[in-house]
């Protein structure tokens, strides 16, 4: 017998997206990551900072439009400048989040790059034929504007989705692969309940359980992420 029609997908509220909302980053939270940073024979913590936020750094670089290489000048670069103006007590939690600051230092660095970049072959500040077209504007322009939004706002949406992949991530090791599997279906891909039930052969018990345990679980460790916690 066939399986019946599948319906559209009406998903429980976005465990994922919730706690995304909820660990984006305050002043408080920070503060812990900067007091352990103060601390310059801290290898083990300056090494899982460096681990945790440089994927952010390279991959907002190469969505403004620099080249890997680029892109990875503007990470060493980024990370150098956050070291320099962290020793010399530049960024003072109660005036703003490091999520602000961080943003800051990599925007300058992508700037630089695409200064670099004209300098070496002037002819390459036209990306595209058709400057008229809005969608051929040049990356800079697009993305890299220090007086713009679009900058900031494609670096809150890499911010939450590479701390809940980290976060996922350390989930999978911590609950057993059965009921990650469940909550992967249901929350993450927004299979229906009655499809989860059919598909694992699961009963509604394990699919609410493993929802919520897991979205707890997750929640908790994207705010470890998050504050630069291990």
């Amino acid at each position: 017998m066939g399986k019946a029609k599948e319906t559209t997908p009406t998903p429980e509220p976005d465990v994922v997206e919730k706690a995304a909302r909820e660990y984006s980053g305050s002043p408080a939270t920070r503060k812990t990551l900067i007091e352990k940073l103060d601390n310059w024979s801290d290898w083990a913590s300056w090494d899982a900072f460096y681990r945790t936020y440089s994927g952010f750094v390279w991959h907002i670089a190469r969505k403004a439009g620099l080249r890997d290489e680029e892109a990875s000048d503007v990470v060493q670069e980024t990370f150098i400048g956050v070291a320099k103006n962290l020793q010399k007590k530049k960024f003072d939690t109660s005036q703003g989040s490091f999520k602000s600051f961080l943003l800051n230092q990599a925007r300058w660095r992508i700037l630089d790059q695409f200064r670099r970049r004209k300098k070496q072959q002037d002819r390459e500040i036209s990306f595209y034929e058709d400057e008229n077209d809005e969608r051929r504007t040049a990356p800079i322009d697009r993305c890299a504007d220090p007086n713009g939004t679009a900058l900031e706002e494609l670096w809150d949406k890499e911010w939450r989705d590479q701390i809940m992949d980290i976060a996922l991530r350390r989930v999978r090791a911590l609950v057993s692969p059965r009921q990650f599997q469940i909550f992967s279906c249901y929350v993450l891909k927004g299979w229906t309940p009655e499809r989860v039930k059919e598909e694992l052969g699961v009963n509604a018990a394990q699919v609410y359980l493993a929802k919520h345990r897991v979205g707890r679980i997750l929640k908790r460790e994207a705010e470890k992420v998050a504050e630069g916690r291990q």
